[in-house]
């Protein structure tokens, strides 16, 4: 195998660290840093829900940005709106933290995670799931500890990692050298029993064969149990 970039070993991830608090006017917030990609993830409450959820229960939602310079050249704002790209990357963020979540004990309450991207060096959308996931979690506990609600309506931790083929062999947490030439790149979230909530893959060349497609899973499956064990520590850690 030709060495990674990082130096690391395939089943490895880069870095990480979370900063749980560091929007601390946020209900709840978190900045994730992976390796040279850094998220900072920021929860808002906000009283009703969309007509859709009237007398059901409550609603969660999160929006994405890049920041202009998260990338080596200026990445223009969006301002007539998120194009087709953000929209796709906001509504997979949106599922994995409502999978997440107890909607109906949130009552008709609406929390909006703003995930906004400092750094980009590949899996900004991963990222945004994982450090998502604990600003969801601040929040909500937050509420329950101002006797708003009963308990924590986040009832198991979410998180995402990508995986793929590059040169030939099987590598978690691509960096953005890695997924740009990755013969086969996939996002995968899942939350902590283990369900998988979302899997998105494709060969970016050449087909791959279901044995491939097993190996991948099981190296994803692999990154957010450990994910899920970090996002747990930083919880303890912020208690």
């Amino acid at each position: 195998m030709v060495p990674r970039p990082s130096g690391r070993d395939p089943g490895e991830l880069r870095p990480l660290s979370f900063e749980l608090g560091a929007a601390p006017r946020a209900e709840g917030s978190c900045l994730i840093s992976l390796g040279d990609t850094r998220v900072l993830c920021a929860a808002s409450l906000q009283e009703g829900v969309p007509a859709f959820r009237e007398g059901v229960g409550g609603w969660v939602t999160a929006e994405y940005a890049m920041l202009p310079r998260s990338t080596e050249t200026r990445t223009p704002r969006e301002r007539a709106g998120p194009r087709g790209r953000t929209q796709e990357i906001q509504r997979l963020i949106g599922r994995a933290l409502r999978a997440a979540t107890d909607l109906e004990a949130l009552g008709e309450r609406t929390l909006i995670v703003d995930c906004d991207v400092l750094g980009a060096d590949g899996g900004t959308r991963t990222a945004a799931i994982t450090g998502g996931c604990l600003a969801l979690w601040q929040a909500a506990a937050r509420l329950a500890g101002a006797g708003a609600l009963p308990s924590n309506p986040v009832r198991q931790l979410v998180a995402a990692v990508s995986v793929g083929i590059v040169d030939g062999a099987v590598c978690l947490d691509l960096d953005y050298a890695e997924d740009v030439r990755a013969e086969v790149d996939m996002n995968y979230a899942a939350l902590e029993d283990g369900r998988i909530v979302e899997l998105q893959g494709t060969a970016e060349g050449d087909p791959f064969e279901r044995a491939t497609l097993d190996e991948l899973l099981d190296l994803a499956a692999a990154g957010t149990r450990r994910l899920i064990e970090l996002q747990r520590k930083a919880i303890e850690a912020a208690k």
